[in-house]
Order: structure tokens, then C-alpha cells, then sequence
């Protein structure tokens, strides 16, 4: 941009201004920012602001109260909302007091830049990827979806929000939270992992916050648990969504106040902990169907990232692997033919089902060479044919057109599509690129 823009950020929580800070600087804007509404209006009657992006909720002067402000003084400048909470996405739409678009928590990072240049009339930015090589060990990535999520991922590694992983079942969420860590100021302290489905629900509670010696039968000694052992790093709480009921305030209030009571002791001990969850999960399901805490679930899903299924991202299947046979020891390789078996199976067990049929084949194939024969049988009964390059073409071209209409059925809200088409937003933002299609003319 041939002059730095200005962006303010106003919202109460310092994790957020960070993480919106970095992003928007990392894409080249100027950024302010502000604890609520009062200091916002402080800041536009001194500074030069192409553009504002607020919180919703906030003490102080709310983000309503403050868009009123600044309209009832004339001020025109454009206003980016940002909610956690769908009722106030109903207020938000009924007062329309001239804010160009809203956003709903978790906050998808390329519906934020692609909403902050499409109302400062810059042209689209394609998210580079930017990523040193070191800071992808042990990550294998080709396609564009998993490349753009590791780049967003690692923009927001430094800092210190929480973050939600969701995703099919062996689709590596344990890989990127670990990428997730070693890339954030906390890589120097331990990444500790622990499964909340893999723990009896009655131990679970000692798992994570500790236990004195004697605070029950077999606790014969004292245990500090896993928050106190990730203290200065990260914690990641896979299978999230299968936490006892009876055990999730206890983990709000950790989230909340920083302080865990090991079981069996009334004492307190303060622990620095950044979390990282993860789920197979609809989350917001489990909520609706009262199995999850509401609170709980918006303290975890502050950033969210959805990782694709692999039969999204057909890219990654072959690198991914070559690096599986390459790990297992052996100098074996997969036939041209048996790769497009590998290319054409849907793989319902995503990435670990891939991991586990290579090293299979790396052990039983007696050549250096895998054929088709040497695959699971089930592996090529239920491969498709192949589909031709102009029908894949064709596909293409009805899901270019379904995403089209859509968006215009829409008006051009992203959100909106996305959820009339039945896919993430994440999912559609990579989709209009791809397809190059201009939101700005549709009718």
C-alpha cells in the first residue's frame, strides 16, 4: 500500500489487541489501540484512523455505545465489530448504525483481512506463506489449505490467547499444536500433553491439577499434575469435548484466575499456562445439548482452527507418505500406480490411517518397490476410478458456481455462504481465492 493506513483495536483483553495487532501489522497496516470505547474515542479525536475494529463486550463504553459516539460526531470512518455472542450478531443487524460489517468469535484471520481491505478499497492480499524452514520440523505441508493454516497458526503462536483445535480424527492436531508451540515465546518450558478421554473421569481431576499423599486410595505419594508441570509453557488438552461436567468449572476457573488446589489440599498455587484444546467434536453442539459449559467453551474457542480432512487436501497425501516410509527406516517407494490408489481413497482415518498403511507397507512389502498388490485390499476395493481431467474440470466449475450463487444470495457475507453451503468459513475464503471470484461485483 503506497501509505501506511492506520488501524485502531479496541478490546478489553490484551490477547486480543496482540493477536489482532500482529496480524494487521504483519499485512502492513499502522496499528492503534485501545481498552474500550472511552479510550477509542480519546485516540480518533487526536490520531489519524482509516479504520476501526472493536469488541462488542467490553466494560467501560461497549462497542454499540462507542460506534454512537463516534456517529453522533460525524465522524464516518468505517467500523469492523467483532462478537462473541450470536444475540448481539441480531442486535448488530437491527440497529445498523452504519458499521460496515461484523465478525463472530473465534475470528477467522482471513475473513479479518479480506473485510478490513475490502472496506479501505485496497485490492485482495493472498496470505503469503512466510514461515522460516526450522520452524517446521516434523510438519509436512503441500496444499494450499494446510499452508495457509500453518502460516495463520504460526502468526499466532507468539501470543498468549488460547486456541481451539478442531477436526476429523487423525487429522494432526497434536502436530500443530506442538508447531503451535515451538514457534511461541513458551518453547523454552515443556509442551504437556494429556488425553481427557484416555482418563477415568474419577482421575482425571488429580491428572491436572495434583494431589496430596493419602487425598484418596493409591495416592501414595504427592503428584503436582500437569498444569503445574506445563507452568511457563503449554498445556494441550486433547479430546477436549469428553471432559466430565462435573470437572469443567473447575477448569474455568483455572483459565480464569491462573490458580489450581491440587485434590485433598485447601492451598493455592498460581501457574502460568497457555492452553491449547483440541476436539472431534461440534462443540457448539455439545453446548446447545447441555454437555458442555457455554463459558467454558468461549474462554477455549478465543481462536479457533479447523483442520481439513485429508481428502481435502489431496496434495498432502504423497509427501505425507514418502515422509512415513522415510521415518520407518526403509529405502522402499510407492509405484506410480499404487500413488494414485493412495491419491483416489478418501481416507476416513485421515492422516494416521495413512501413517499406519505405510509403515505396514514399509514392514511386509518384500521389494523395494510397493505395488498395488502389497496395499490393503480395502484400500483398492473401494478406490473410484480416477476421474478424467474434464471432469474434474467440470466439478470444479459447479462448485465455483454454487459458492457464486451463494454469495450472492448473501449479499457477499462470507459467513453467511459459508453456512448456507454447509463449510467452514475458513473453507470458503481459500475457495474464493482459488476461484478468483470478485465479491465486490456481485449484484
Amino acid at each position: 500500500m503506497p501509505d501506511t493506513l492506520s488501524v485502531l483495536v479496541v478490546d478489553d483483553d490484551p490477547r486480543h489487541r496482540e493477536l489482532y495487532q500482529n496480524i494487521l501489522a504483519d499485512a502492513g497496516f499502522q496499528v492503534l489501540h485501545a481498552l474500550d470505547g472511552n479510550e477509542g474515542v480519546a485516540i480518533l479525536e487526536k490520531e489519524s484512523v482509516a479504520m476501526v475494529v472493536s469488541d462488542i463486550c467490553m466494560p467501560g463504553m461497549d462497542g454499540i455505545s462507542f460506534l454512537k459516539q463516534v456517529r453522533k460526531s460525524g465522524n464516518t470512518i468505517p467500523f469492523l465489530l467483532v462478537t462473541a455472542y450470536p444475540a448481539v450478531r441480531d442486535a448488530v443487524a437491527a440497529l445498523k448504525l452504519g458499521a460496515v460489517d461484523y465478525l463472530e468469535k473465534p475470528i477467522d484471520l482471513d475473513e479479518l483481512l479480506v473485510a478490513v481491505r475490502e472496506n479501505l478499497n485496497l485490492p485482495s492480499s493472498p496470505l503469503l506463506v512466510n514461515i522460516p524452514s526450522e520452524a517446521l520440523k516434523e510438519v509436512v505441508a503441500m496444499s494450499n489449505p494446510m499452508l495457509q493454516l500453518l502460516q495463520q497458526s504460526y502468526q499466532v503462536a507468539k501470543s498468549e490467547t488460547n486456541i481451539l483445535l478442531t477436526g476429523e480424527s487423525g487429522t494432526g492436531k497434536e502436530v500443530l499444536a506442538s508447531f503451535i508451540h515451538r514457534n511461541s515465546n513458551r518453547s523454552s518450558r515443556p509442551l504437556i500433553p494429556i488425553n481427557c478421554a484416555a482418563i477415568p473421569g474419577n482421575l482425571i481431576a488429580a491428572e491436572l491439577f495434583g494431589h496430596t499423599k493419602g487425598a484418596f486410595t493409591g495416592a501414595n505419594h504427592e503428584r503436582k499434575g500437569r498444569f503445574r508441570e506445563a507452568d511457563g509453557g503449554t498445556l494441550f488438552l486433547d479430546e477436549i469435548g469428553d471432559m466430565p461436567a462435573d470437572l469443567q468449572p473447575s477448569l474455568l476457573r483455572v483459565l480464569e484466575t491462573g490458580k489450581i488446589s491440587p485434590v485433598g489440599s485447601d492451598r493455592e498455587h498460581s501457574v502460568d499456562v497457555r492452553v491449547v484444546a483440541a476436539t472431534n467434536k461440534d462443540l457448539q453442539t455439545e453446548v446447545e445439548e447441555r454437555r458442555f459449559r457455554e463459558d467454558l467453551y468461549y474462554r477455549l474457542n478465543i481462536i479457533a482452527f479447523n483442520i481439513p480432512p485429508l481428502r481435502e487436501r489431496v496434495d498432502d497425501i504423497l509427501p505425507l507418505a514418502k515422509y512415513f516410509l522415510k521415518k520407518s527406516g526403509t529405502p522402499k517407494r510407492f509405484s506410480p500406480v499404487a500413488e494414485q490408489i493412495l491419491c483416489a481413497y478418501s481416507w476416513p482415518g485421515n492422516v494416521r490411517e495413512l501413517a499406519n498403511i505405510s509403515q505396514r507397507c514399509a514392514i511386509l512389502t518384500p521389494s523395494e518397490v510397493i505395488l498395488p498388490e502389497h496395499l490393503p485390499t480395502g484400500l483398492i476395493r473401494v478406490t473410484p476410478p480416477t476421474p478424467s481431467a474434464n471432469r474434474t474440470k467440470t466439478m470444479e466449475e459447479a462448485e465455483r458456481q454454487a459458492i457464486n450463487d451463494a454469495l450472492k444470495a448473501t449479499k457477499g457475507n462470507r459467513t453467511k455462504a459459508a453456512d448456507l453451503l454447509g463449510i467452514s468459513r475458513r473453507n470458503i475464503v481459500y475457495k474464493i481465492k482459488k476461484y478468483e471470484i470478485d465479491v465486490s461485483n456481485l449484484p
